[in-house]
């Protein structure tokens, strides 16, 4: 029996219409899901933007405050694609008014921002799904699975990049992403979050790090109205950028693997070069997200000069099936998020926590916090 669960998009920039869009999606892909998605409110501060959300994608309601999401008792669950500054004080409104939530990384501004809305999804017996979409693109399943079959052998050490130009213009807007009051960190929680997760998802547990930082425009113009996106501002006041433009990690795993985290978001020449190459001791596995259907795999008893295969994923790896019937057909950004929402309403409909969840979140905003402590006082630093 297929029901309806009403839900609502709060913060409706890029990230927020993507969610709309997966919304939209779901059913086609995951016709077996026994929940279908009602658009029933979308908020946002910007003026005439819900209205214009409203008008293109059908919400039967549009607000410029997301209290009136969270009074709203026919909006049952909710995506928060707002702000980062605002990720903890409208989760805990929206867990504690019952309704499930899908949250985008990194959930607030700290560890303590994202433990706190941990522990409300937790006390208030919702569900919580967490924006970390590459591990649900099909070939980093199928890297996880190669990886845990033993088939490279014992895992010795990886590199994770996440390089960007999104911020390299110098003309590109001081907006709350370079504001330690409302965007926290800077490429930390952007990009770096993401590589946490998938260390995590592909090696488990980091036992320490040792990191360093850097800004490299360290100066920005002032917007003059409203932004969207990665916004280029001239002839505004100019300001300081107070989070960071770069970092790398060096990271110790409770395996007793090791591993290198990179990632910067004033990369001139780089655009989404997202990615890693994990190596054991028979062999190894590469992954471009650029390329994102393929693997590159080395394995078998050469050691020395052995050959590396491209391999394309297909039905048998994630959710491939669901969006394309043989190997090798492209999927697209998109679609990860498609994923994520099927995750986020399996997650409901069968009460029981699938894909990424607030306790992830947590894993990784305290590996970022220790990242920042150890940028400030050169030293490694214990994850608990």
């Amino acid at each position: 029996m297929v029901r309806t669960l009403g839900v609502a998009v709060v913060g409706f920039g890029w990230m927020g219409r993507v969610h709309t869009q997966a919304y939209a999606r779901v059913p086609h892909h995951f016709p077996g899901l026994s929940l279908r998605p009602e658009l029933v409110a979308v908020a946002d501060e910007v003026p005439g933007r819900a209205e214009e959300a409203a008008a293109q994608y059908g919400f039967a309601a549009a607000h410029r405050d997301w209290r009136e999401v969270a009074a709203d008792p026919r909006v049952q669950a909710v995506s928060i694609a707002a702000p980062n500054f605002l990720h903890r004080e409208i989760g805990l409104a929206m867990a504690e008014a019952g309704k499930h939530i899908w949250i985008e990384k990194p959930v607030g501004l700290t560890a303590e921002d994202a433990r706190a809305v941990s522990d409300a999804v937790t006390k208030a017996a919702v569900q919580g799904t967490v924006g970390f979409n590459y591990r649900n693109a099909p070939a980093v399943a199928a890297a996880r699975e190669l990886i845990a079959s033993g088939e490279i052998g014992t895992v010795t050490h990886v590199r994770i990049r996440l390089f960007s130009d999104y911020a390299a213009h110098p003309e590109g807007a001081l907006t709350w992403r370079y504001e330690r009051e409302r965007g926290g960190s800077g490429v930390l929680g952007d990009l770096a979050s993401h590589g946490v997760d998938l260390a995590r998802f592909l090696l488990g547990e980091i036992e320490a790090l040792t990191a360093d930082t850097a800004i490299f425009l360290p100066r920005r113009a002032r917007p003059t109205g409203a932004t969207a996106g990665h916004t280029r501002a001239t002839g505004g006041e100019l300001g300081p950028v107070e989070n960071e433009d770069y970092v790398n990690c060096l990271l110790r795993f409770a395996s007793g693997a090791r591993g290198v985290l990179e990632a910067c978001r004033v990369s001139v020449g780089e655009q989404n070069n997202y990615g890693f190459e994990v190596h054991g001791t028979k062999g190894a596995v590469f992954w471009d997200f650029r390329r994102m259907g393929e693997l590159g795999v080395s394995r078998g008893t050469s050691y020395q000069d052995q050959p590396v295969s491209t391999v394309y994923v297909g039905p048998g790896d994630g959710e491939y099936a669901a969006f394309q019937p043989g190997s090798a057909n492209s999927m697209g950004y998109d679609d990860l998020k498609v994923i994520e929402a099927h995750h986020f309403l399996r997650s409901i409909a069968e009460n029981t926590p699938y894909g990424a969840t607030l306790a992830d979140a947590v894993h990784s905003a305290a590996a970022l916090d220790a990242m920042a402590r150890s940028a400030e006082r050169g030293a490694w630093v214990p994850l608990a």
